[in-house]
């Protein structure tokens, strides 16, 4: 109960932006099967590598995000032409048991399965309205945030589109005292074509890029013990779309332009030293 309670207030952790750790630089996948992977190939959502997350329906979302997420519904998430969508529309859902009066729906899946260092590939289209804050992330499933440490592999607001962030949180460095450490990129086709989103973890740095490209690294090179450099036990991956929120609502919600989706053609994952 108590890790779930710690990942719920990590939840209020979704970033602002950051571009004080640029780089440019290649990054490739390892040439090898990935160690967990979901190509969305099938007629569902695997249910053995994903989750639902629902558990602040009731009582709202963190950073006064507006969604309700589907915990299933189709029309929220599903698996389409072998793809993942996670879709985001204006409706009230009052019937819901778990409805807390909010005036959108979206989806959200964690992956069950803990992973670390190593190399992610994201295949993602995004959605670029008003009012939209698409993310993929990773976060421990325990511990105080932002102490057990944030990753953020890709963000962006609907209201400054095609431009996507990279940002990672610890004690030290986290966007409550002003000290988030990340980068952006301009990504000019990123909500009409599908690009790949990338992570290099290792225990000496973290790297983070789009296409083949690394626009952030981030080394394990500043004092601070684990409020430096807490990314060194595993994290669980996050998919969703959030509507509004203090980032993504920052300019409004658009609502003449709903539904809108995030598109995810597969995650891909390599364990370090393969």
């Amino acid at each position: 109960m108590l890790g779930r309670i710690m990942l719920l207030l990590a939840a209020q952790a979704t970033t602002l932006s950051a571009s004080n750790y640029a780089t440019d630089a290649p990054m490739a996948p390892p040439r090898a099967v990935p160690s967990w992977a979901d190509e969305f190939d099938g007629p569902g959502i695997d249910l053995a590598k994903w989750r639902y997350d629902t558990g602040r329906n009731k009582l709202g979302w963190f950073n006064h995000e507006k969604q309700y997420y589907g915990g299933g519904r189709v029309e929220n998430e599903r698996i389409a032409r072998g793809s993942l969508i996670l879709e985001a529309h204006k409706e009230r859902l009052s019937a819901q048991p778990d409805w807390g009066g909010q005036a959108y729906s979206s989806g959200k899946l964690i992956s069950r399965q803990m992973l670390g260092y190593g190399f992610y590939e994201i295949r993602a289209k995004l959605p670029c309205a008003r009012g939209m804050w698409p993310a993929i992330w990773l976060l421990p499933d325990s511990g105080n945030w932002p102490d057990q440490g944030e990753i953020d592999i890709m963000e962006m607001v609907g209201w400054q589109p095609n431009v996507v962030h990279a940002t990672l949180h610890s004690g030290l460095f986290n966007h409550a005292r002003g000290t988030q450490r990340g980068a952006e990129k301009t990504v000019p086709t990123s909500c009409s074509a599908f690009h790949r989103y990338q992570l290099d973890w290792r225990p000496q740095a973290i790297t983070i890029g789009v296409d083949g490209r690394a626009y952030m690294r981030v080394a394990n090179d500043r004092p601070g013990g684990r409020g430096a450099w807490p990314f060194d036990r595993p994290y669980q991956l996050i998919l969703n779309l959030a509507v509004g929120g203090d980032w993504g609502g920052a300019k409004g919600i658009d609502d003449s332009a709903l539904p809108q989706r995030m598109t995810i053609d597969y995650v891909r994952y390599w364990r370090a030293g393969t």
